[in-house]
């Protein structure tokens, strides 16, 4: 059985050599994460508490939101967590605050239709080929469709046409259509916080099965694959897989990172 996902085949089309060294050889080793990530997967967990507490039955107010981000932040940081140079930890503590709270006020009051959160997808594109993914939320219609809910804290906002190609979401899309039957009806949306707005797309059924021809071209593109060159981009030399070879983050003095204090921080949201 072969189980691939967006971010595995991801990593074979942006640098094959990450992809053997990860995948085939299983050498990768355990990498810090960046706080790029660190923030992204830190908000992410403040909006997956919010709804399952609106599962529950109670709505959180903002400041029970921002505060469980803060507690989180705090509990989960290390001092080996990537920072670029020049860059500021407290400066992606706020912006995960102000993605927060942007959030927060837009889309109050919130929907009480998610039915599930942080969702695990698992299955067959072929014999023996299988896909997997987590959305973010799911949320169930009154007329039977559902809507996928994805959260994005990158800088960088999708065009319509970017996200009417995305691969991520329409897995998604097919995973529905494992579970319910190919005629489920799906809205597939990204949440681009930083900049506060929302993008809807759909798969039509001629899409999807594109889909499936391209994702199982790729595969058998894998497993033909002899040499593994490096991606040789302009950012190969930021690839955290070499940041274990001498790259070390630094503060200004030249000494290690510090925690900083949340205090002050939170002072001027709450």
């Amino acid at each position: 059985m072969e189980v691939y996902s967006h971010s595995k085949l991801s990593l074979y089309e942006m640098c094959p050599e990450a992809y053997k060294v990860k995948y085939i050889d299983r050498t990768f080793p355990e990498l810090p994460s960046s706080i790029h990530a660190f923030l992204g997967s830190t908000v992410h967990s403040a909006l997956e508490n919010l709804y399952v507490e609106l599962m529950g039955g109670k709505v959180l107010d903002l400041d029970e939101v921002i505060e469980y981000f803060a507690r989180e932040w705090h509990d989960t940081y290390t001092l080996d967590i990537r920072v670029p140079a020049g860059e500021n930890v407290e400066n992606f503590f706020n912006k995960g605050v102000k993605f927060l709270i942007d959030y927060y006020r837009s889309n109050l009051p919130f929907s009480k239709l998610t039915v599930e959160v942080e969702k695990k997808l698992w299955f067959p594109i072929t014999d023996g080929v299988y896909i997997t993914g987590y959305i973010d939320r799911l949320e169930k219609h009154k007329d039977g469709s559902y809507e996928v809910h994805d959260y994005k804290t990158n800088g960088k906002m999708k065009e319509q046409k970017e996200v009417d190609a995305d691969r991520q979401l329409a897995f998604y899309h097919l995973g529905l259509q494992d579970l319910f039957g190919e005629d489920v009806r799906v809205k597939l949306t990204w949440h681009f916080l930083a900049h506060n707005k929302k993008v809807h797309s759909s798969r039509t059924k001629e899409q999807l099965d594109v889909l499936k021809n391209q994702t199982l071209a790729l595969i058998g593109k894998i497993r033909n694959t002899t040499e593994w060159p490096a991606c040789g981009k302009p950012w190969c030399d930021w690839c955290a897989y070499k940041a274990l070879h001498g790259v070390v983050n630094k503060s200004e003095g030249g000494g290690s990172r510090k925690v900083f204090t949340l205090n002050d921080s939170l002072s001027k949201w709450l």
